[in-house]
């Protein structure tokens, strides 16, 4: 399946929340390469984000204390809104149209690596550039459905092939670059509302939302081709790889195999229940073929896929902005077991651990997540993910992880005058159960990993970033990441990846 390409995701509040999504982070001071092992803590980023909070504390309390007469001048600067599209969108009309370009530039050094298999990412030097433009469309049929359809062109490729890495570095790398560069069709859903209330609350548009009220307590529904992740553990601070942070596991929860082709798509009905503070959302969704395969199983006795989540708005600091979403799902494919396929191995069936090699059955794997987001200050918001699943079932569809960990914060550029900048850091930590750790240690891969052998520890990313605001609808960032044990392998590593990213908003 793919791994998860654009990643807008909408809340019932996106459009609101997207000016304040525009992203950016500065980077990393940089670890030692080569032989020396030297593996760099969290404490750099849980420093930055300390002083993120430090500083913009000192900010509020200095706003505090000035004179009430600013009070009319900071008024009419809130009137004075920077324009985020190149065009604007129309809030009354009964069509939208927008579209996305998204390019990012890659390149790391060499590194240190004991030995390499099929799947390791290069230790040498490289450099690769990824560009992905969409097109959005949408039409309001009534006041309660809704019609979307979206266009996507995916280019270029990733450092190593998008190999080497359960976190991967840039999320608009699709992992199979035989597709070829011709535009697809990405989306196309309808939405239905069903009203369970009078009383109505203000919804922005955005491309998968058209109306601007909505009814308090709702019913909705979706069907279409969709991501799932589009509606499935979203996260303000950090799920977009277009103006926030480019790791997989830093804009997704790594423990999450959400059923996705290759490209990062699913068919899917979604049903979802809101009140006031609170949400509950279903989603049955068909899986793929085969592991990290373009093509969708239709036959749901064979393969499946039931994602749950309930989403809370609990009132812990006041009228800060906090919410928590709980996340199940099970997933039903044609699954190998890295334990059968050990055993197969060590019987002398195959020569080496092979994971795909099974009859056709379906087995069933399962995992769980927790999302939180906090607003510490208007300009400072903190998230962090946990993740889970059993480990024994092969990574199917998003990437090889079985247990993560991610912290992070991001802040407006506010206080310097530039309220559209942002900068941003994450620390994530990502692991393998002992039967996936026994697998890749005896030669297997996966449709990811595969050094051909393993000395385990925990895969750690810190990423930073800081992205800018040019004019209107265009936008610039830098990335830097810093990989230790990539591939969950001691002998590899550490790396690190900077980037460029250009985003044109239309």
């Amino acid at each position: 399946m793919a791994c998860g390409r654009f990643s807008w995701r909408p809340t019932a509040t996106a459009t609101a929340r997207l000016k304040q999504e525009f992203v950016s982070v500065k980077s990393i001071a940089n670890r030692s390469r080569g032989s020396s092992r030297v593996q760099r803590e969290p404490w750099l980023f849980l420093g930055l984000i300390l002083g993120l909070f430090l500083c913009s504390r000192a900010t509020g309390q200095a706003q505090e204390q000035q004179p009430a007469t600013r009070e009319a001048d900071q008024q009419e600067a809130k009137s004075e809104e920077p324009i985020i599209t190149m065009f604007p969108h129309s809030q009354t009309a009964r069509w939208w149209i927008s579209g996305q370009d998204n390019i990012i530039f890659q390149w790391h050094p060499s590194f240190y690596s004991k030995y390499s298999g099929p799947n390791s990412m290069n230790a040498h030097a490289e450099n690769a550039t990824s560009h992905v433009a969409t097109l959005y469309t949408g039409l309001e049929l009534t006041k309660t459905t809704e019609i979307f359809v979206d266009f996507e062109e995916a280019s270029g490729g990733g450092v190593s092939d998008a190999l080497g890495l359960a976190g991967f570095t840039n999320l608009d790398v699709v992992r199979n670059p035989s597709l070829g560069k011709a535009p697809y069709f990405s989306r196309g859903m309808i939405r239905q509302v069903i009203p369970l209330s009078h009383e109505m609350v203000e919804e922005e548009r955005n491309p998968w939302y058209m109306a601007t009220q909505v009814p308090v307590r709702r019913l909705e529904f979706r069907f279409g081709k969709m991501g799932v992740n589009d509606f499935f553990d979203t996260n303000d601070p950090g799920s977009d790889s277009h103006y926030q942070f480019l790791n997989w596991t830093a804009d997704n929860n790594g423990a999450y195999d959400y059923a996705a082709d290759t490209r990062g798509y699913s068919v899917m009905l979604l049903g979802e229940y809101h009140d006031r503070n609170w949400a509950f959302r279903f989603g049955e969704a068909l899986m793929p073929t085969v592991a990290n395969g373009i093509d969708l199983q239709w036959n749901l006795h064979k393969a499946r896929a039931e994602n749950y989540e309930l989403e809370l708005h609990p009132k812990l600091a006041g009228q800060r902005g906090t919410t928590v979403r709980i996340l199940a799902y099970e997933n039903h494919a044609n699954m190998g077991v890295y334990r059968d396929a050990i055993n197969d191995y060590l019987a002398g069936k195959t020569k080496v651990p092979e994971i795909t090699e099974h009859p056709e059955r379906t087995t069933v794997k399962y995992g769980f997540g927790l999302n939180c987001q906090q607003q510490i200050t208007p300009a400072l918001r903190l998230f962090g993910r946990v993740g889970w699943n059993e480990g024994q079932h092969e990574s199917y569809a998003y990437t090889e992880v079985d247990q993560t960990v991610e912290i992070g914060a991001d802040h407006t550029g506010e206080r310097w005058k530039r309220k559209l900048d942002k900068v941003g850091a994450v620390f994530i930590s990502n692991a393998i159960k002992s039967d996936h750790q026994r697998y890749l240690q005896l030669g297997g891969k996966g449709f990811l990993l595969g050094d051909g052998g393993l000395n385990y520890g925990r895969e750690t990313i810190e990423e930073a970033y800081y992205n800018a605001h040019i004019w209107r609808g265009f936008f610039s960032g830098i990335d830097l990441q810093h990989i230790n044990n990539p591939g969950y392998n001691r002998d590899r590593g550490p790396v690190t990846v900077g980037s460029i990213r250009f985003h044109l908003e239309f």
